[in-house]
Protein backbone atom coordinates (compact mmCIF):
# COMPACT_ATOMS: atom_id res chain seq x y z
CA UNK A 1 0.00 0.00 0.00
CA UNK A 2 1.46 3.33 -1.03
CA UNK A 3 0.53 6.51 0.77
CA UNK A 4 1.08 9.86 -0.93
CA UNK A 5 0.47 13.44 0.06
CA UNK A 6 1.28 16.97 -1.00
CA UNK A 7 3.57 18.35 1.68
CA UNK A 8 4.86 21.77 2.68
CA UNK A 9 8.33 20.52 1.69
CA UNK A 10 7.20 19.75 -1.88
CA UNK A 11 5.63 23.18 -2.21
CA UNK A 12 8.81 24.74 -0.83
CA UNK A 13 10.98 22.99 -3.42
CA UNK A 14 8.71 24.33 -6.16
CA UNK A 15 9.16 27.88 -4.85
CA UNK A 16 12.94 27.40 -4.74
CA UNK A 17 12.93 26.47 -8.43
CA UNK A 18 10.93 29.61 -9.17
CA UNK A 19 13.45 31.80 -7.33
CA UNK A 20 16.42 30.24 -9.09
CA UNK A 21 14.73 30.59 -12.50
CA UNK A 22 13.97 34.25 -11.90
CA UNK A 23 17.53 34.87 -10.73
CA UNK A 24 18.79 33.65 -14.08
CA UNK A 25 16.31 35.77 -16.08
CA UNK A 26 17.00 39.26 -17.44
CA UNK A 27 14.37 40.62 -15.07
CA UNK A 28 16.59 39.73 -12.14
CA UNK A 29 19.94 40.53 -13.76
CA UNK A 30 20.42 43.62 -11.61
CA UNK A 31 19.70 41.87 -8.34
CA UNK A 32 22.79 41.24 -6.24
CA UNK A 33 23.89 37.74 -5.31
CA UNK A 34 23.60 38.50 -1.60
CA UNK A 35 19.96 39.57 -1.94
CA UNK A 36 18.90 36.40 -3.75
CA UNK A 37 20.86 34.30 -1.27
CA UNK A 38 18.94 35.83 1.62
CA UNK A 39 15.61 35.25 -0.16
CA UNK A 40 16.54 31.66 -0.94
CA UNK A 41 17.57 30.92 2.63
CA UNK A 42 14.31 32.42 3.93
CA UNK A 43 12.32 29.92 1.86
CA UNK A 44 14.58 27.06 2.88
CA UNK A 45 14.20 28.02 6.53
CA UNK A 46 10.45 27.47 6.17
CA UNK A 47 11.10 24.03 4.72
CA UNK A 48 13.40 23.06 7.57
CA UNK A 49 10.80 23.98 10.15
CA UNK A 50 8.05 21.84 8.58
CA UNK A 51 9.42 18.28 8.47
CA UNK A 52 7.40 15.30 7.32
CA UNK A 53 5.91 13.24 10.16
CA UNK A 54 6.33 9.71 8.81
CA UNK A 55 8.41 7.92 11.44
CA UNK A 56 7.13 4.46 12.47
CA UNK A 57 3.37 4.83 11.87
CA UNK A 58 1.33 4.78 8.67
CA UNK A 59 -2.34 5.63 8.15
CA UNK A 60 -4.03 2.79 6.29
CA UNK A 61 -7.43 4.46 6.07
CA UNK A 62 -9.01 7.81 6.94
CA UNK A 63 -12.76 7.83 7.65
CA UNK A 64 -15.03 10.41 6.06
CA UNK A 65 -18.28 10.07 8.04
CA UNK A 66 -20.73 9.40 5.22
CA UNK A 67 -20.90 6.82 3.80
CA UNK A 68 -17.94 5.05 5.40
CA UNK A 69 -18.32 5.84 9.13
CA UNK A 70 -16.67 8.12 11.66
CA UNK A 71 -14.96 8.02 15.05
CA UNK A 72 -13.85 4.40 15.54
CA UNK A 73 -13.44 3.56 19.22
CA UNK A 74 -12.94 -0.20 18.94
CA UNK A 75 -9.87 -2.30 18.55
CA UNK A 76 -9.57 -4.19 15.29
CA UNK A 77 -10.28 -7.87 14.65
CA UNK A 78 -8.22 -9.71 12.03
CA UNK A 79 -10.05 -12.42 10.09
CA UNK A 80 -9.10 -13.95 6.75
CA UNK A 81 -6.43 -11.31 6.14
CA UNK A 82 -8.87 -8.39 6.52
CA UNK A 83 -9.55 -6.05 9.44
CA UNK A 84 -12.98 -5.58 11.00
CA UNK A 85 -14.26 -3.05 13.51
CA UNK A 86 -16.98 -0.55 14.36
CA UNK A 87 -17.35 3.21 14.21
CA UNK A 88 -19.27 5.07 16.88
CA UNK A 89 -20.85 7.45 14.38
CA UNK A 90 -21.07 8.12 10.67
CA UNK A 91 -22.43 5.95 7.91
CA UNK A 92 -26.08 6.83 7.65
CA UNK A 93 -25.78 8.49 11.04
CA UNK A 94 -25.46 6.16 14.04
CA UNK A 95 -22.34 4.09 13.48
CA UNK A 96 -21.19 1.22 11.32
CA UNK A 97 -19.54 -2.18 11.17
CA UNK A 98 -16.72 -2.00 8.62
CA UNK A 99 -14.21 -4.20 6.82
CA UNK A 100 -10.80 -2.97 5.66
CA UNK A 101 -9.20 -5.23 3.07
CA UNK A 102 -5.48 -5.84 2.72
CA UNK A 103 -5.37 -3.44 -0.27
CA UNK A 104 -6.85 -0.58 1.78
CA UNK A 105 -10.45 -0.80 0.51
CA UNK A 106 -13.02 0.00 3.20
CA UNK A 107 -16.49 -1.56 3.02
CA UNK A 108 -19.42 -0.76 5.31
CA UNK A 109 -20.98 -4.09 6.30
CA UNK A 110 -23.84 -2.54 8.26
CA UNK A 111 -25.29 0.88 9.11
CA UNK A 112 -26.94 1.10 12.53
CA UNK A 113 -30.30 2.78 13.04
CA UNK A 114 -31.45 1.33 9.74
CA UNK A 115 -34.73 0.28 11.39
CA UNK A 116 -37.52 2.35 12.93
CA UNK A 117 -36.58 3.78 16.34
CA UNK A 118 -33.11 2.22 15.93
CA UNK A 119 -34.45 -1.19 16.89
CA UNK A 120 -31.33 -2.68 15.30
CA UNK A 121 -28.97 -0.78 17.63
CA UNK A 122 -27.23 2.55 17.74
CA UNK A 123 -23.69 3.88 18.34
CA UNK A 124 -21.41 0.91 19.09
CA UNK A 125 -19.13 2.09 21.91
CA UNK A 126 -15.60 0.63 22.16
CA UNK A 127 -17.16 -2.48 20.62
CA UNK A 128 -14.82 -4.72 18.66
CA UNK A 129 -16.31 -7.68 16.78
CA UNK A 130 -15.89 -11.42 17.46
CA UNK A 131 -16.10 -14.16 14.79
CA UNK A 132 -17.40 -17.70 15.17
CA UNK A 133 -16.17 -20.67 13.13
CA UNK A 134 -18.93 -20.15 10.54
CA UNK A 135 -17.81 -16.60 9.76
CA UNK A 136 -20.60 -14.79 11.61
CA UNK A 137 -19.52 -11.78 13.66
CA UNK A 138 -20.88 -10.49 16.95
CA UNK A 139 -20.74 -7.18 18.77
CA UNK A 140 -22.64 -4.66 20.87
CA UNK A 141 -24.31 -1.30 20.36
CA UNK A 142 -24.62 1.10 23.30
CA UNK A 143 -28.14 2.37 22.52
CA UNK A 144 -31.15 1.45 20.44
CA UNK A 145 -32.89 -1.90 20.46
CA UNK A 146 -36.45 -2.67 21.49
CA UNK A 147 -36.11 -0.75 24.76
CA UNK A 148 -33.51 1.88 23.86
CA UNK A 149 -30.85 0.42 26.18
CA UNK A 150 -28.62 -1.22 23.59
CA UNK A 151 -28.24 -4.58 21.89
CA UNK A 152 -26.06 -7.57 21.19
CA UNK A 153 -26.05 -8.16 17.43
CA UNK A 154 -24.97 -10.78 14.93
CA UNK A 155 -23.95 -10.14 11.31
CA UNK A 156 -24.10 -13.11 8.94
CA UNK A 157 -22.49 -13.08 5.46
CA UNK A 158 -24.51 -14.02 2.39
CA UNK A 159 -24.51 -13.68 -1.37
CA UNK A 160 -26.27 -10.31 -1.18
CA UNK A 161 -24.18 -8.94 1.69
CA UNK A 162 -24.39 -9.08 5.43
CA UNK A 163 -27.61 -9.52 7.41
CA UNK A 164 -27.99 -8.14 10.92
CA UNK A 165 -29.95 -9.89 13.65
CA UNK A 166 -30.49 -8.54 17.15
CA UNK A 167 -29.74 -11.38 19.56
CA UNK A 168 -30.78 -9.44 22.65
CA UNK A 169 -32.21 -6.02 23.55
CA UNK A 170 -31.38 -4.81 27.05
CA UNK A 171 -34.12 -3.52 29.37
CA UNK A 172 -32.01 -1.81 32.08
CA UNK A 173 -33.07 -3.77 35.16
CA UNK A 174 -32.26 -6.42 36.12
CA UNK A 175 -30.43 -7.40 32.93
CA UNK A 176 -28.25 -4.33 32.35
CA UNK A 177 -28.19 -1.32 30.05
CA UNK A 178 -25.80 0.23 27.54
CA UNK A 179 -23.37 -2.55 26.62
CA UNK A 180 -19.83 -1.32 26.08
CA UNK A 181 -16.78 -2.89 24.51
CA UNK A 182 -16.82 -6.21 22.64
CA UNK A 183 -17.71 -9.79 23.41
CA UNK A 184 -15.71 -12.92 24.22
CA UNK A 185 -16.89 -16.40 23.22
CA UNK A 186 -16.24 -19.69 25.00
CA UNK A 187 -15.81 -23.13 23.44
CA UNK A 188 -19.55 -23.81 23.64
CA UNK A 189 -20.45 -20.66 21.72
CA UNK A 190 -21.68 -18.65 24.70
CA UNK A 191 -21.07 -14.89 24.54
CA UNK A 192 -19.96 -12.71 27.45
CA UNK A 193 -19.81 -8.95 27.79
CA UNK A 194 -20.32 -5.94 30.05
CA UNK A 195 -22.86 -3.15 30.39
CA UNK A 196 -22.07 0.35 31.61
CA UNK A 197 -25.40 0.86 33.37
CA UNK A 198 -28.33 -1.13 34.69
CA UNK A 199 -28.24 -4.54 36.27
CA UNK A 200 -29.29 -5.33 39.83
CA UNK A 201 -27.31 -2.46 41.32
CA UNK A 202 -27.83 0.01 38.50
CA UNK A 203 -24.09 0.44 37.88
CA UNK A 204 -23.44 -2.13 35.19
CA UNK A 205 -23.21 -5.88 34.83
CA UNK A 206 -21.39 -8.84 33.34
CA UNK A 207 -23.80 -10.85 31.20
CA UNK A 208 -23.89 -14.21 29.44
CA UNK A 209 -25.81 -14.97 26.24
CA UNK A 210 -26.38 -18.68 25.60
CA UNK A 211 -27.65 -20.11 22.28
CA UNK A 212 -30.43 -22.70 22.33
CA UNK A 213 -32.48 -23.92 19.35
CA UNK A 214 -31.93 -20.70 17.41
CA UNK A 215 -32.70 -18.40 20.32
CA UNK A 216 -30.50 -16.71 22.89
CA UNK A 217 -30.97 -16.52 26.65
CA UNK A 218 -29.42 -13.71 28.70
CA UNK A 219 -28.45 -13.84 32.35
CA UNK A 220 -26.51 -11.46 34.58
CA UNK A 221 -23.61 -13.29 36.15
CA UNK A 222 -22.10 -10.37 38.07
CA UNK A 223 -23.19 -6.88 39.15
CA UNK A 224 -20.38 -4.34 39.31
CA UNK A 225 -19.30 -0.70 39.27
CA UNK A 226 -19.23 0.74 35.75
CA UNK A 227 -16.22 0.98 33.46
CA UNK A 228 -15.74 0.95 29.70
CA UNK A 229 -13.59 -2.19 29.89
CA UNK A 230 -14.45 -5.51 28.32
CA UNK A 231 -13.55 -9.04 29.40
CA UNK A 232 -10.74 -11.55 28.88
CA UNK A 233 -11.26 -15.32 28.87
CA UNK A 234 -8.77 -18.14 29.47
CA UNK A 235 -8.69 -21.69 28.12
CA UNK A 236 -10.70 -23.01 31.08
CA UNK A 237 -13.56 -20.58 30.50
CA UNK A 238 -12.71 -18.29 33.41
CA UNK A 239 -13.55 -14.62 32.82
CA UNK A 240 -11.44 -11.64 33.89
CA UNK A 241 -12.67 -8.08 34.15
CA UNK A 242 -12.24 -4.80 35.92
CA UNK A 243 -14.48 -2.17 37.47
CA UNK A 244 -13.93 0.95 39.54
CA UNK A 245 -13.40 -1.16 42.65
CA UNK A 246 -11.35 -4.16 41.60
CA UNK A 247 -9.84 -6.55 39.11
CA UNK A 248 -11.99 -9.68 39.33
CA UNK A 249 -12.24 -13.27 38.12
CA UNK A 250 -15.48 -15.13 37.39
CA UNK A 251 -15.17 -18.93 37.47
CA UNK A 252 -17.86 -21.48 36.52
CA UNK A 253 -19.03 -23.19 39.73
CA UNK A 254 -20.05 -26.44 37.99
CA UNK A 255 -23.79 -25.97 38.51
CA UNK A 256 -24.56 -23.22 36.00
CA UNK A 257 -23.48 -20.36 38.24
CA UNK A 258 -20.35 -18.28 38.64
CA UNK A 259 -17.97 -17.68 41.52
CA UNK A 260 -16.56 -14.12 41.75
CA UNK A 261 -13.07 -13.52 43.19
CA UNK A 262 -11.49 -10.11 43.74
CA UNK A 263 -7.88 -10.30 42.53
CA UNK A 264 -6.97 -6.72 43.44
CA UNK A 265 -8.77 -3.83 45.14
CA UNK A 266 -8.10 -0.33 43.83
CA UNK A 267 -7.26 2.33 46.40
CA UNK A 268 -9.66 4.81 44.80
CA UNK A 269 -12.52 4.52 42.33
CA UNK A 270 -11.15 7.66 40.66
CA UNK A 271 -8.32 5.58 39.16
CA UNK A 272 -10.80 4.79 36.32
CA UNK A 273 -9.48 1.38 35.18
CA UNK A 274 -11.03 1.42 31.70
CA UNK A 275 -8.47 -0.67 29.82
CA UNK A 276 -9.70 -4.15 28.92
CA UNK A 277 -7.57 -6.78 30.70
CA UNK A 278 -5.40 -9.13 28.64
CA UNK A 279 -3.74 -12.47 29.52
CA UNK A 280 -0.31 -13.65 28.42
CA UNK A 281 0.69 -17.30 27.87
CA UNK A 282 1.81 -17.61 31.51
CA UNK A 283 -1.55 -16.47 32.87
CA UNK A 284 -0.43 -12.99 33.92
CA UNK A 285 -3.06 -10.25 33.66
CA UNK A 286 -2.25 -6.79 32.29
CA UNK A 287 -4.39 -3.66 32.21
CA UNK A 288 -4.41 0.11 32.49
CA UNK A 289 -5.92 2.80 34.67
CA UNK A 290 -6.85 6.14 33.14
CA UNK A 291 -5.83 8.02 36.30
CA UNK A 292 -4.07 7.16 39.56
CA UNK A 293 -0.46 6.26 40.11
CA UNK A 294 2.14 8.44 41.77
CA UNK A 295 1.31 11.43 39.57
CA UNK A 296 -2.39 10.86 38.94
CA UNK A 297 -1.95 10.41 35.16
CA UNK A 298 -2.61 6.67 34.93
CA UNK A 299 -0.77 3.36 35.13
CA UNK A 300 -0.06 0.04 33.46
CA UNK A 301 -0.54 -2.80 35.96
CA UNK A 302 0.32 -6.50 36.07
CA UNK A 303 -1.11 -9.32 38.18
CA UNK A 304 0.92 -12.52 38.49
CA UNK A 305 -0.58 -15.77 39.88
CA UNK A 306 1.52 -17.53 42.54
CA UNK A 307 -0.11 -20.95 42.04
CA UNK A 308 -1.83 -20.86 45.44
CA UNK A 309 -4.86 -18.83 44.49
CA UNK A 310 -3.20 -15.49 45.21
CA UNK A 311 -1.94 -12.77 42.90
CA UNK A 312 1.05 -10.41 43.05
CA UNK A 313 0.38 -6.78 42.07
CA UNK A 314 2.96 -4.80 40.08
CA UNK A 315 2.89 -1.41 38.34
CA UNK A 316 5.31 -1.63 35.39
CA UNK A 317 4.76 2.03 34.54
CA UNK A 318 3.25 5.19 35.99
CA UNK A 319 2.44 7.90 33.44
CA UNK A 320 3.43 11.53 33.88
CA UNK A 321 2.76 14.82 32.18
CA UNK A 322 4.67 13.99 28.97
CA UNK A 323 2.37 11.09 28.03
CA UNK A 324 -0.71 10.33 30.07
CA UNK A 325 -4.24 8.92 30.52
CA UNK A 326 -4.39 5.56 28.72
CA UNK A 327 -7.96 4.56 27.91
CA UNK A 328 -7.07 1.45 25.91
CA UNK A 329 -5.63 -1.74 27.35
CA UNK A 330 -2.29 -3.21 26.28
CA UNK A 331 -1.19 -5.86 23.81
CA UNK A 332 1.47 -8.40 24.86
CA UNK A 333 3.93 -10.09 22.49
CA UNK A 334 5.72 -13.43 22.95
CA UNK A 335 8.74 -11.70 24.53
CA UNK A 336 6.67 -10.01 27.22
CA UNK A 337 6.76 -6.54 25.64
CA UNK A 338 3.66 -4.43 26.23
CA UNK A 339 2.18 -2.00 23.71
CA UNK A 340 -0.55 0.56 24.16
CA UNK A 341 -1.74 4.10 23.54
CA UNK A 342 -2.41 7.21 25.60
CA UNK A 343 -5.09 9.81 24.97
CA UNK A 344 -2.91 12.81 25.83
CA UNK A 345 0.75 13.75 25.68
CA UNK A 346 3.29 13.74 22.90
CA UNK A 347 4.39 16.76 20.90
CA UNK A 348 0.82 17.60 19.90
CA UNK A 349 -0.95 16.44 23.10
CA UNK A 350 -3.06 14.02 21.04
CA UNK A 351 -1.64 10.85 22.58
CA UNK A 352 1.11 8.40 21.68
CA UNK A 353 1.83 4.76 20.89
CA UNK A 354 4.16 3.34 23.55
CA UNK A 355 6.18 0.24 24.32
CA UNK A 356 7.10 -1.25 27.71
CA UNK A 357 9.89 -3.84 27.47
CA UNK A 358 11.24 -6.02 30.34
CA UNK A 359 14.63 -4.72 31.48
CA UNK A 360 15.87 -8.07 32.82
CA UNK A 361 15.68 -7.12 36.49
CA UNK A 362 11.92 -7.26 37.03
CA UNK A 363 11.20 -3.75 35.75
CA UNK A 364 10.23 -2.26 32.41
CA UNK A 365 11.70 0.31 30.04
CA UNK A 366 9.28 2.85 28.55
CA UNK A 367 9.61 4.05 24.94
CA UNK A 368 7.38 6.22 22.76
CA UNK A 369 7.04 4.67 19.31
CA UNK A 370 4.98 7.43 17.71
CA UNK A 371 3.14 10.60 18.68
CA UNK A 372 -0.21 11.34 17.07
CA UNK A 373 -0.31 14.72 15.35
CA UNK A 374 -3.78 14.92 13.83
CA UNK A 375 -2.65 14.09 10.31
CA UNK A 376 -1.73 10.56 11.41
CA UNK A 377 -4.58 10.27 13.93
CA UNK A 378 -5.94 11.85 17.08
CA UNK A 379 -6.49 9.83 20.28
CA UNK A 380 -6.67 6.05 20.23
CA UNK A 381 -9.28 4.42 22.48
CA UNK A 382 -9.07 0.75 21.48
CA UNK A 383 -6.35 -1.75 22.31
CA UNK A 384 -3.72 -2.57 19.68
CA UNK A 385 -3.45 -5.94 17.93
CA UNK A 386 -0.51 -7.76 16.31
CA UNK A 387 -0.16 -9.10 12.79
CA UNK A 388 3.08 -10.12 11.05
CA UNK A 389 5.21 -8.11 13.47
CA UNK A 390 3.21 -4.89 13.12
CA UNK A 391 0.78 -3.20 15.48
CA UNK A 392 -2.64 -2.13 14.21
CA UNK A 393 -5.22 0.15 15.77
CA UNK A 394 -7.74 2.94 15.34
CA UNK A 395 -7.94 6.59 16.33
CA UNK A 396 -11.18 8.38 17.22
CA UNK A 397 -10.27 11.53 15.29
CA UNK A 398 -7.64 12.87 12.96
CA UNK A 399 -6.63 11.62 9.54
CA UNK A 400 -7.31 13.31 6.23
CA UNK A 401 -10.90 14.21 7.12
CA UNK A 402 -10.67 14.51 10.90
CA UNK A 403 -13.07 11.59 11.38
CA UNK A 404 -10.61 8.93 12.58
CA UNK A 405 -8.17 6.41 11.14
CA UNK A 406 -6.97 2.85 10.93
CA UNK A 407 -3.19 2.80 11.37
CA UNK A 408 -0.20 0.49 11.47
CA UNK A 409 2.92 0.92 13.62
CA UNK A 410 6.22 -0.96 13.56
CA UNK A 411 7.77 -1.56 17.00
CA UNK A 412 10.83 -3.15 15.39
CA UNK A 413 11.69 -0.52 12.81
CA UNK A 414 15.37 -0.52 11.84
CA UNK A 415 17.66 1.93 13.64
CA UNK A 416 19.28 4.24 11.08
CA UNK A 417 22.43 6.37 11.03
CA UNK A 418 22.70 9.49 8.90
CA UNK A 419 26.03 11.08 7.93
CA UNK A 420 26.75 14.24 5.93
CA UNK A 421 29.69 15.63 3.97
CA UNK A 422 30.15 18.60 1.62
CA UNK A 423 32.51 19.33 -1.27
CA UNK A 424 34.39 21.54 -1.79
CA UNK A 425 34.78 22.88 1.73
CA UNK A 426 35.87 25.65 1.88
CA UNK A 427 34.30 26.97 -1.32
CA UNK A 428 34.38 30.38 -3.03
CA UNK A 429 31.46 32.77 -3.41
CA UNK A 430 29.19 31.48 -6.20
CA UNK A 431 30.90 28.10 -6.46
CA UNK A 432 28.66 25.02 -6.69
CA UNK A 433 28.72 23.07 -3.41
CA UNK A 434 27.51 19.46 -3.19
CA UNK A 435 26.11 18.13 0.08
CA UNK A 436 25.91 14.33 0.31
CA UNK A 437 23.88 12.51 2.97
CA UNK A 438 24.09 8.77 3.55
CA UNK A 439 21.49 6.78 5.52
CA UNK A 440 22.42 3.31 6.78
CA UNK A 441 20.73 0.87 6.38
CA UNK A 442 19.28 2.20 3.14
CA UNK A 443 15.56 3.16 3.20
CA UNK A 444 13.47 2.92 0.01
CA UNK A 445 14.47 5.10 -2.94
CA UNK A 446 12.60 8.37 -3.27
CA UNK A 447 12.25 9.23 0.40
CA UNK A 448 13.39 12.79 1.11
CA UNK A 449 16.36 13.98 3.13
CA UNK A 450 16.16 17.49 4.53
CA UNK A 451 19.46 19.39 4.43
CA UNK A 452 18.72 21.80 7.26
CA UNK A 453 18.42 24.69 6.52
CA UNK A 454 19.23 24.76 2.79
CA UNK A 455 17.11 22.22 0.88
CA UNK A 456 16.07 18.64 0.21
CA UNK A 457 16.98 15.68 -1.95
CA UNK A 458 15.59 12.18 -2.64
CA UNK A 459 17.36 9.03 -1.51
CA UNK A 460 18.82 6.64 -4.08
CA UNK A 461 20.45 3.52 -2.63
CA UNK A 462 20.64 5.28 0.72
CA UNK A 463 22.34 8.42 -0.63
CA UNK A 464 20.84 11.88 -1.23
CA UNK A 465 22.54 14.98 -2.61
CA UNK A 466 21.77 18.67 -2.75
CA UNK A 467 23.74 21.19 -4.81
CA UNK A 468 23.69 24.96 -4.55
CA UNK A 469 25.92 27.93 -5.49
CA UNK A 470 23.81 30.29 -3.39
CA UNK A 471 25.40 30.20 0.06
CA UNK A 472 26.37 33.38 1.93
CA UNK A 473 29.98 34.31 2.51
CA UNK A 474 31.10 32.99 5.87
CA UNK A 475 30.08 29.77 7.65
CA UNK A 476 26.71 28.03 7.21
CA UNK A 477 25.85 25.18 9.56
CA UNK A 478 24.10 22.29 7.82
CA UNK A 479 22.89 18.88 8.95
CA UNK A 480 20.95 16.09 7.21
CA UNK A 481 17.68 14.78 8.66
CA UNK A 482 15.97 11.51 7.74
CA UNK A 483 12.43 11.52 9.12
CA UNK A 484 11.82 7.77 8.94
CA UNK A 485 8.95 5.60 7.74
CA UNK A 486 7.08 2.51 8.92
CA UNK A 487 10.20 0.34 8.70
CA UNK A 488 13.08 2.77 9.37
CA UNK A 489 13.58 5.00 12.41
CA UNK A 490 14.48 8.68 11.92
CA UNK A 491 18.03 9.93 12.42
CA UNK A 492 20.08 13.12 12.09
CA UNK A 493 23.67 13.77 11.09
CA UNK A 494 26.08 15.93 13.02
CA UNK A 495 26.25 19.58 12.01
CA UNK A 496 28.97 20.52 9.54
CA UNK A 497 30.20 24.08 8.91
CA UNK A 498 30.32 24.96 5.23
CA UNK A 499 32.78 27.85 4.74
CA UNK A 500 32.33 30.20 1.77
CA UNK A 501 35.19 32.56 1.00
CA UNK A 502 35.16 35.74 -1.15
Amino acid sequence: MQLTKTSDETKGRFHICQIVARFRSTEWAAVTRSAITLALLAVLLLIGTHPAQAETEAVLYSFNSNPDGANPESRLTLNGGNFYGTTYAGGTGSGTVFELSSNGTETVLYNFCSETNCADGQNPTYSYVTFDSAGNLYGTAYAGGANGYGVVFELSPGQSGWTEKVLYSFANSPDGANPVNGLVMDAAGNLYGTTYNGGGGGNGSVFELSPSAGNWTEQVIYDMKSTHAGLAIDGSGNLYGVNWQEVFELSPNGSGGWKPTALHKFVKASFNPNGTPVLDSAGNIYGTTYAGGTSGYGTVYKLTPNGKGQWTWQVPYTFGTATSHPLAGVAVDSNGNLYGTTTTGGLNDLGVIYELSPNGSGGYKYRVLQAFNGENGNQSYGSLIFSAGLLYGTTYGGGTNGEGTVFASNPNAAVTTTTLKSSPNPSTDGQLVTFTATVTPAPPDGELITFEMIGQGPLVNGVATFQTPYLPVGKTNVRAIYFGDLNFLPSKSSWIAQEVQK
